[in-house]
């Protein structure tokens, strides 16, 4: 049974052609877009469970052959491109050309090729990196990112806003605010149409007296002092809320945000640059969190607004409302097209300080090397690149806005001069009062001013959507399967470890392992032996479950990793890298990273057993010495044995030792190896070491060549038999002499 099918879109002519050959069940169809002749062409493959068949979109012209005929098929990497190769049992090679950007499809075309000849069910990847976007087609800022174009705003802002839930007080009290701030600014131009009409110029025959205009003009000017004394009363409570739900809203996503990235696997790390998370974790939720203190309340303020002013324009006089109205669809049709043109800017903006971002994070991560290398002048104009870039999309952008900006001022003096002349001409024929005029002047600009700013706000929505989109993005990646509440617990493992089958390629195309079957029994050692790249850091990884493998299974004592509770598994296994990474903090700190709560006896006893007792206490603050970012204030011997404590201080069942020795010198090397030896004692374990020699007391040596086990068994017994392994270690010892001789 197949578990995914990859099916492209092609044209009408095409799919019948292909289902004229083999039917309407494809298992897989896809084009390469260059042909033989290295020119672009778009060439078709489609599978079922018994053909293939390729087809040539522009003739139509086909070739087809019979699965059971396949005898191997592989990818080979071309200069822009590479190429698929199909050899047959009888005939010759059919062959494939295609760019660059279809390696990742036809390196699933590869791995499908590889698993039905073979009787296995089809299991392939069929959501694939999208670089355009599936709507619009527009290019994405980033791989699989997300299209800012097809935001649906509405459902973001309700995803948002469900963050708002746990604080429906401040949310309440919120709402009165805006409302209140709203009505402050809607009465004052009535109360000075009244201020004018029946006190500075009463109309009718016989105006009040003198005595009771002034006693009007105090009420209303008190009126309006008290308008404003609860405008600034009902601002600042608004504004206080507004910055106090903001930043927790904000905080809250980031932190659920920062909780996921800990929770997701290493695949999703390899596919992504860590400064472009930085950036999602520090810009996008800074956007957003800017929006939602600066954007949003004013988006619902102004919105009350237009719709309250609308209302007294419309009631005070209708036919100078719709002279008001004149340029509205001018400013709402000049706002969609330039934000609309805005956007790009916008997002070509994101794009460069995403880069800007990636850049100085990775430069300043290996500063070690730039130094070393006396890289520092090309780094700096690398930087200088990136933010030249940075600088010109800044002033592009800030030029359209000007321009924005200066046609919204010239098309609301136009609607000015109407209300002046055409309202002018109302109050000299008696038909509105000076009053009402001079407040229609104060409702224009309370008008104009809130859709020249929906305009801007529909784009600062669109960024800070986009920003939270991208976070959203990462929270709805599926995590680990720490919390699968169908998984086995298994708080006590005694460590027999078994492969089955087991077939991994992180390029599923060009598998690393292929067809691993080994048994580790609870307690024994076992070293992992081969040349650079066949395999053995791979299979470490694997159990460790780092990584799922495409095909088998691998078990421990019985039970299917994948079945066994995430946290129980990898609870009881302990790990040293070839390259110790320690955190900022102490020594005694980093040692007892592997078990929170240790005693200082506990980390002291894992330390001496690691050999690293003795340079700790030499040190001026001991166990209380702070190791710097990645360790940087110790030497490379010093930070392995503090993570061989640390592993030590895990006390795992099964210990993983990846070319843990590889960053000391010969003699610690010689302590560490008799400290390990202590600690293999009852545990399963399995050790990468660069230097062959240091794996003599291996219960067994696995020797790996191109993702198989070539060779198993002592080491005395592997020298003996003289294959692969005795070449290994020949060629090292001479190696060794050679280096020896030039000393």
């Amino acid at each position: 049974m197949t578990t995914e099918r990859l099916i492209e879109k092609a044209s009408v002519r095409v799919r019948e052609a292909i289902a004229a050959e083999l039917g309407s069940d494809l298992l897989l169809c896809a084009y390469a877009d260059i042909n033989e002749q290295g020119r672009f062409a778009r060439e078709w493959i489609a599978l079922t469970d018994e053909r293939i068949l390729l087809l040539n979109e522009a003739t139509l012209q086909t070739e087809s052959v019979l699965v059971s005929d396949i005898r191997d098929s592989y990818t080979e990497p071309l200069v822009g491109g590479g190429r698929l190769v199909i050899q047959q049992k009888c005939a010759a090679a059919l062959k494939l050309y295609y760019s660059s950007s279809r390696a990742a499809v036809f390196s699933e075309v590869a791995r499908a090729l590889e698993q039905l000849p073979a009787g296995e069910a089809l299991s392939i990847n069929a959501h694939l990196d999208r670089l355009r976007c599936d709507s619009c087609r527009r290019l994405l800022p980033e791989k699989n990112g997300i299209c800012p174009a097809c935001i649906k705003k509405g459902e973001t802002l309700k995803r948002i806003t469900r963050y708002l839930l746990p604080y429906k007080a401040k949310s309440a009290m919120l709402a009165l605010s805006s409302a209140a701030i709203t009505a402050a600014e809607l009465a004052p131009p009535l109360i000075t149409k009244r201020i004018v009409d029946d006190v500075l110029v009463p109309s009718g025959d016989s105006p009040a007296p003198v005595d009771q205009r002034l006693a009007l003009l105090l009420w209303l000017v008190l009126s309006l002092v008290g308008i404003r004394v609860m405008s600034w009363g009902a601002e600042w409570i608004h504004g206080w809320i507004m910055s106090w739900i903001g930043a927790q809203v904000t905080s809250d996503i980031r932190s659920q945000l920062y909780r996921r990235l800990e929770m997701l696997s290493l695949q999703f790390y390899d596919k992504r640059k860590v400064g472009a998370l930085i950036s999602r974790a520090t810009r996008d939720a800074g956007m957003l969190q800017e929006f939602l203190v600066d954007g949003l309340p004013y988006l619902i303020i102004n919105g009350l607004m237009v719709l309250g002013i609308f209302g007294f324009l419309l009631w005070m006089s209708p036919s100078l409302s719709l002279y008001i109205m004149l340029p509205v669809p001018i400013l709402m049709v000049w706002g969609i097209v330039f934000w609309k043109r805005m956007r790009g800017y916008f997002n070509q903006w994101g794009q460069v300080w995403s880069n800007l971002t990636d850049h100085t994070v990775e430069t300043l991560t290996g500063i070690r090397v730039v130094k070393a290398f006396a890289q520092e002048k090309r780094e700096m104009a690398t930087f200088a690149r990136h933010n030249h870039r940075v600088r010109e999309v800044a002033v592009r952008t800030a030029i359209n806005r000007g321009v924005f900006f200066a046609t919204i001022t010239f098309l609301t003096g136009l609607g000015m001069l109407m209300v002046w002349f055409f309202g002018g001409q109302q109050v000299l024929a008696d038909e509105i009062t000076l009053g009402t005029l001079l407040a229609f002047y104060s409702y224009m600009w309370l008008f104009y001013g809130p859709l020249e700013w929906f305009g801007q706000v529909n784009d600062w929505m669109t960024r800070a959507f986009a920003g939270a989109e991208r976070i959203f993005e990462i929270i709805d990646t599926d995590p680990e399967a720490y919390e699968n509440p169908h998984a086995l617990r298994m708080p006590k493992m005694q460590g027999g470890i078994s492969f089955h089958g087991v077939r991994f390629g992180y390029d599923k195309s060009k598998p690393v392992l292929n067809g691993i079957d080994l048994d580790l029994k609870p307690g024994e050692m076992v070293g992992l032996v081969g040349r650079s790249g066949v395999g053995k850091t791979t299979t470490v990884n694997l159990i460790a479950r780092f990584y799922d493998p495409d095909y088998g299974s691998i078990s421990i004592d019985g039970t299917d990793i994948r079945q066994i509770d995430l946290r129980d598994l990898r609870s009881q296994i302990g790990i040293v890298l070839q390259e110790p990474v320690l955190f900022s903090g102490t020594i005694a700190e980093n040692i007892g990273y592997g078990k929170p709560g240790a005693t200082f006896g506990e980390i002291m006893r894992a330390a001496r057993t690691a050999n690293a007792h003795n340079f700790i206490i030499n040190k001026v603050d001991g166990y209380e010495t702070q190791v710097g970012e990645k360790g940087a204030g110790l030497s490379g011997g010093e930070r392995q044995r503090v993570s061989i404590a640390r592993a030590i201080l895990h006390d795992p069942r099964i210990l993983i030792l990846d070319e843990a020795t590889a960053s000391v010198d010969v003699q610690t090397e010689k302590q560490i190896q008799e400290a390990m030896g202590h600690l293999s004692r009852g545990r399963t374990t399995i050790s990468i070491a660069h230097r062959l020699s240091t794996l003599r007391d291996a219960d067994r040596l696995i020797v790996l060549d191109e993702g198989r086990i070539v060779e198993q068994g002592s080491h005395a017994e592997l020298m003996e038999k003289r294959g692969v392994f005795y070449d290994l270690v020949q060629l090292q010892q001479a190696v060794a002499q050679i280096i020896a001789i030039k000393e």
